[in-house]
């Protein structure tokens, strides 16, 4: 089979929709070298506090060519997680809206696999690659971004002018050539803050994020116990926090997830 780029992205691109994606997008798989002063310092500050892995690998992070062998495109996939549901009591303890359902490990990793093999079969025959999930260092949303999917706003957050904020970023990383004709989304944060004057714990500053203060770090990653600093301030938050996307101006009118592995469970109503 002989297809253009072209028609290859269009293949992929239907049939990423077909299998409940909400948007798509390719980049050539080159170095991150605009996004690596960025990482560096956010490292060296501190700020990845009790994720150590974060620390390791780094040039795998930056160059997926390394991760995968023969690699020459980042496919990056968006899936919509927000929903219209929320828990009926106010009083209820608050767990972040990615968690309302299935774990997303699984779910997306079934999708990304079908279009992996659907790619094999009727797009090239030759594929070879892998699939992520937030199962490797990758730098999803710097791809994501790369890819025309949205920009990183001032809360580190992708955001999509489509679908706002709350989405799951994955990747296929794969050895399918491509002419890739991306055009980037600029940043659109302009002079908001909402979402820095918004947290309690002050973690963000304009584009960075410091774990060490942060809600959905110290409720899920950190392991130790969270330091007196932080008492009175999580807002009846224990698993998670989505304080800087609910103030974002791009989630006001953001669409819901049609997934129904999704969508919150009765019992956590």
């Amino acid at each position: 089979m002989d297809l253009i780029a072209g028609e290859r992205i269009r293949l992929i691109r239907d049939k990423a929709l077909e299998l409940g994606f909400d948007d798509i997008g390719f980049s050539p798989a080159r170095q991150l070298t605009d996004h690596e002063s960025h990482f560096d310092r956010w490292i060296d500050n501190g700020f990845h506090a009790g994720m150590h892995y974060m620390a390791n690998h780094h040039d795998l992070r930056l160059d997926p060519r390394l991760l995968v062998e023969g690699a020459q495109t980042v496919i990056s996939l968006l899936t919509l997680y927000n929903t219209s549901q929320h828990p009926l009591h106010n009083n209820a303890p608050v767990i972040a809206r990615y968690a309302y359902g299935e774990d997303y490990h699984d779910i997306l990793r079934a999708k990304l696999q079908a279009l992996f093999q659907f790619i094999r079969e009727h797009v090239y025959p030759e594929l070879d690659g892998r699939v992520f999930v937030d199962s490797a260092p990758v730098l999803e949303r710097a791809w994501a971004q790369k890819a025309g999917l949205g920009w990183i706003g001032k809360n580190t957050h992708l955001i999509s002018p489509k679908l706002g904020s709350y989405t799951f970023i994955s990747e296929l990383i794969v050895n399918l050539p491509l002419h890739h004709d991306v055009a980037m989304v600029h940043d659109h944060c302009g002079g908001c803050t909402r979402c820095i004057d918004a947290c309690p714990t002050a973690a963000l500053s304009p584009h960075s994020l410091d774990a060490n203060r942060c809600i959905s770090y110290l409720t899920i990653e950190n392991k130790g116990d969270i330091p007196d600093e932080f008492k009175g301030q999580f807002q009846n938050r224990v698993f998670g926090c989505d304080i800087c996307q609910e103030v974002c101006p791009w989630n006001r009118k953001a669409p819901v997830t049609t997934e129904s592995l999704l969508m919150p469970k009765p019992e956590l109503m």
